[in-house]
């Protein structure tokens, strides 16, 4: 969700003891938790982070990516998204800088996939809400460079690989995933209702892409590539399962794959 939009959100970070909460590993260094109110990850180190969330976003280093359900209904600002994030951590323990999306979508959305990529961990994470579909270039409703949005339905997507990411190839996955995300949803049939044509997304969509801390070096993070090819297919498959709730929460990879044993596609990270 856009900076805009989550500041129309009234939010009230739930109490500790208040849900059940699934903890589990990602992958190396990276421990993943959720509860019906939120998902999280977190980093066993600072992970650079390009993100467009709406706490923490930019280029940054940070200890916790949070994706916190807020109520879609409220129109008025309650609190800053800052305020309602530092009060979730709080009240959970959680130290270090936490990079926050918000949305208001149900966290039953949540869809995990994963790849081995030349040895390599890649993983997609995905929320999916539609009220709010969009194809770019639709007609805007707020027309002045500081109108708020309090439109609720959201795509969040984190992806974070164990592999190292400089901030040139993070903009490069950033345009693949989204790419990816534009044609799940053409896939799906999903149409704007302000123009009818098929949505490329939300008005509110937020990303984030999490380095690794290597010592593997992604180059590139496009179309041509085999990173590229593995993670537009799990953006476009944790999305197609996530609208349609379908499939596993999370799907693992086999311990070993073709792509793993194939020395002839190792140069393309």
């Amino acid at each position: 969700m856009s900076a805009s939009a989550a500041d129309s959100q009234v939010s009230q970070a739930p109490a500790p003891s208040s849900r059940r909460r699934a903890d589990k590993r990602l992958m190396a260094g990276v421990a993943l938790s959720h509860t019906p109110d939120w998902v999280t990850l977190a980093f066993d180190r600072p992970r650079l982070a390009l993100s467009s969330a709406v706490v923490n976003g930019g280029l940054r280093h940070c200890r916790r990516w949070l994706n916190l359900r807020v109520d879609g209904a409220a129109v008025h600002i309650a609190e800053s998204p800052a305020t309602t994030v530092a009060r979730l951590c709080q009240q959970q323990g959680w130290a270090g800088d936490t990079q926050g999306m918000m949305t208001a979508a149900s966290m039953n959305s949540l869809r995990i996939r994963r790849a081995r990529v030349c040895g390599e961990d890649l993983a997609v994470l995905v929320t999916t809400g539609l009220a709010n579909a969009r194809r770019a270039g639709d007609r805007a409703e707020y027309l002045a460079l500081g109108d708020l949005s309090p439109t609720p339905g959201t795509i969040n997507l984190a992806i974070v690989t164990s592999a190292r990411l400089d901030p040139a190839v993070m903009v490069d996955i950033t345009i693949t995933a989204t790419e990816a995300k534009a044609a799940a949803l053409q896939d799906l049939g999903i149409r704007s209702p302000v123009s009818g044509a098929i949505a490329t997304g939300t008005g509110t969509d937020a990303i984030a892409v999490f380095s690794g801390p290597g010592p593997t070096q992604v180059l590139y993070g496009g179309k041509h590539t085999l990173f590229g090819q593995q993670l537009a297919r799990l953006v476009m498959a944790a999305i197609v399962d996530s609208v349609q709730q379908q499939g596993s929460v999370d799907q693992c990879p086999p311990h070993r794959s073709a792509l793993d044993e194939d020395d002839s596609v190792r140069h393309v990270l």
